[in-house]
Parts: C-alpha cells; sequence; structure tokens
C-alpha cells in the first residue's frame, strides 16, 4: 500500500485447506489472492487466521475458523469490518446451507460483512446476488465435497475388490505390510506411517506370535471346550495376556475375534460407513464388500466356520419364543420354574438372561401362557 493512500476499512483474514483440497488451494495462495484484493480495496489487514489440513464439512477442529468466531466477532478483541475469504468453498463446504448462513449471520449481527474476494463486494440491494448466486456458490461447494466423497469411496473398493488394503488400523494379532508394484513385500508399517508412493499398496500379514497364539486359542477354547466369550475372557484376564488396546479382555471383544473374517484372510470393507461426518452407521453383511484369500490368514477356515456355526447356534436360543419354550418344557418336566433349574439346563440360557429380555423369570413364566392369561382377563369383564 502507498503511503499517500488513506486506510479506509480494516479487515481480518481467514484461510483453509483440506488434505483433499488440490495445489491451487495452498495457503499461500490464498493469501495471494486476498492481500491483492485488500490492497486494491484500500483495506487493512490486522489478523490472519487459517486452518490448515481441516475439512470444510463443518467447524468441528477448526480452531482458527472457530478463535475468529467467538474472540474476534463476538468477543470483539480487535475493531474491524471485513473477514476477507477467498471463495465460499474456503469458508466451508457445509452440507446444510442453514448452516452456512447462521455463520455468516453471526458476522452479520455483530456489524462484520463477509466477503468472498473472488465474487468481490456485493450489492445490499441485488437480489441475485443475494438469493441466487451466494447460494448457488455455497451449493456448488457443498456438491464438491459430495463428490469426491463418491469417487474415495468408489477407489475404496475398487483396491478392496484387488486384495488390498483400503486403510484403517488391523486387528489384534495382524499386520499392515506395504507391497510394491509387483506386490512384493516391502515392509511392516508401524503405527502412524503411511505408503508414500502411489503405486504401492498395502495388505495383511501375521502380527506377533504370542498373539497370533492368543487368537487361535480364542477359537479352541470356544468351539473344541465349549467355553462362552465370558469364561474365554475371565481366562485370559486369569493369565494377563495382553489384549488389544492394552484393556482387559471382555466378551465383546472375543466375540468380536470369533466373527472377523480377517483372521481367515478375507479382505473387508464398508461394515460401516460414516459419510460427510455424519453419524456411523451398521451397514448390513449383504453390502459389505470382501476379497477372500486375499492374503495368509492366521486361523484354519474350517475352525472358523465351525464357530461361527456354533454362534448361529446360540443365537437362536435368544429368540424370545424359543427361549420360552424351553421355560415350558423345563416346566412341563419339573412341574416348576426356578434359577437352579435353568442354570441346570445346557441347552438353555441363564436366569439373567431371562431376565434381561422379560425383566424377570417370572415375567417370562407369564408370558408362556399369555394367551391363557388375555382369555382370563376377558371372562373376569364379561362378568
Amino acid at each position: 500500500m502507498r503511503m499517500n493512500e488513506t486506510i479506509l476499512k480494516k479487515a481480518i483474514t481467514y484461510y483453509r485447506h483440506s488434505a483433499q483440497d488440490k495445489q491451487e488451494n495452498s495457503i499461500d495462495i490464498q493469501k495471494e489472492h486476498v492481500h491483492k484484493f485488500a490492497k486494491a480495496n484500500n483495506i487493512e489487514i490486522i489478523k490472519e487466521f487459517e486452518d490448515e489440513g481441516k475439512s470444510g464439512l463443518s467447524t468441528m477442529g477448526r480452531d482458527a475458523f472457530n478463535d475468529m468466531i467467538e474472540n474476534y466477532v463476538i468477543g470483539k478483541k480487535e475493531k474491524f469490518d471485513y473477514i476477507l475469504v477467498l471463495d465460499v468453498s474456503r469458508w466451508g463446504r457445509f452440507q446444510d446451507g442453514d448452516v452456512a448462513g447462521f455463520y455468516k449471520g453471526i458476522c452479520k449481527k455483530y456489524g462484520i460483512q463477509v466477503i468472498f474476494t473472488t465474487m468481490g463486494f456485493l450489492k445490499e440491494d441485488d437480489l441475485f446476488e443475494g438469493f441466487i448466486r451466494l447460494p448457488l456458490e455455497g451449493y456448488r461447494a457443498a456438491a464438491y465435497s459430495r463428490e469426491l466423497s463418491g469417487k474415495v469411496f468408489m477407489g475404496q473398493v475398487k483396491i478392496v475388490q484387488q486384495g488390498f488394503r483400503a486403510g484403517g488400523m488391523p486387528p489384534y494379532a495382524l499386520h499392515r505390510m506395504l507391497l510394491d508394484e509387483q506386490r512384493n513385500p516391502v515392509a511392516i508399517l508401524k503405527h502412524g506411517q503411511r505408503k508414500s508412493i502411489q503405486n504401492q499398496r498395502v495388505t495383511l500379514a501375521p502380527g506377533e506370535k504370542n498373539e497370533v497364539a492368543t487368537i487361535n486359542r480364542v477359537f479352541n477354547l470356544f468351539v473344541k471346550d465349549r467355553l462362552d466369550v465370558k469364561n474365554i475372557a475371565g481366562i485370559l484376564n486369569g493369565e494377563r495376556i495382553s489384549s488389544p488396546g492394552g484393556k482387559t479382555w471382555n466378551s465383546s471383544a472375543i466375540y468380536s475375534i470369533l466373527t472377523n473374517e480377517l483372521y481367515i484372510g478375507t479382505m473387508l470393507f464398508n461394515k460401516t460407513s460414516q459419510k460427510l461426518q455424519s453419524k456411523t452407521k451398521k451397514n448390513p453383511h449383504e453390502d459389505w464388500i470382501r476379497k477372500e484369500e486375499a492374503f495368509m490368514g492366521i486361523v484354519d477356515r474350517d475352525l472358523f466356520m465351525q464357530a461361527n456355526q456354533l454362534i448361529e447356534t446360540k443365537k437362536k436360543k435368544y429368540l424370545k419364543g424359543d427361549m420360552l419354550a424351553r421355560l415350558k418344557t423345563t416346566y412341563d418336566e419339573y412341574g416348576m420354574i426356578n434359577g437352579e433349574l435353568i442354570r441346570a439346563d445346557k441347552d438353555m440360557v441363564s436366569p439373567s438372561t431371562y431376565a434381561k429380555y422379560f425383566n424377570s423369570i417370572y415375567m417370562a413364566y407369564q408370558m408362556m401362557y399369555k394367551d391363557a392369561l388375555e382369555n382370563a382377563k376377558q371372562e373376569i369383564s364379561k362378568r
């Protein structure tokens, strides 16, 4: 700015660049364009905010953006007139237009105008600019994220279908193995390490020997010794065997191992989904992407199948109708129902399970004769 020019307005600037953005959207390039705009319009930049490597889908994790809104717009830490941003996409790729408008509305409420320098100063009385062009730019910014998300997903599906790992940390007793273009092993990737060459791929390989032994022991205890998941967890905890994440073993961890197809060399993808920072949801089995024999498994396939057949058999026990039928069989045989009789029958679930599904054993007993009770109630009401 030349010394003889008068500063008319003051501004702060905001820049954002995510890991998925192209180089032309780098913060340095954004600064170059924004500073050029400020100079051309006699605007003094007094403070700059930047979020490097941050998604624009929401304000979560965008520390600079939140600091700017909370302390400089609402808190009035400095006096200024504008927030200069290169374009709408740098402000955010919000999937809900109301969210994008919300933050602009806050700025307007406190007398601050958000200026997208690629669009320049919009005329306040120009309905096209305010009601059509600006919302359209917001829609385009949001649509870009949706299109990119779809392309990334399809790329991951293709990788898994070729037998490679699409991402994420490996489960207990497996390592990530880096492969070259000819699928030859390069190195075991440690926690936090990523491939550095585009044509390289990642697969899974057997992990620590003691962990592989623990996985196989879990399957044998479940299939051959017929121990339930709770007892298996108790044995491993009693022997102080290291568990996934360094936590104590529990029924959920054992069940997860017994049902994880990765242990027989099947590469899996899309078991869960989380698109554009939405909540993670479990996907139905038919939506899973599978590639069998993608790498060397650490559990015998037949043993794995036996384990999962047992799990399916046990699941049937937890169907309410089946539970009540078994309860009635016991009642018909002994003329009574109590916890001891239930525990003595290996084909029945535990008394606590009946309490979980029916609130109590007594309520389960009532459900056995639900039709008879309803008929009795109707007879009484007729009197």
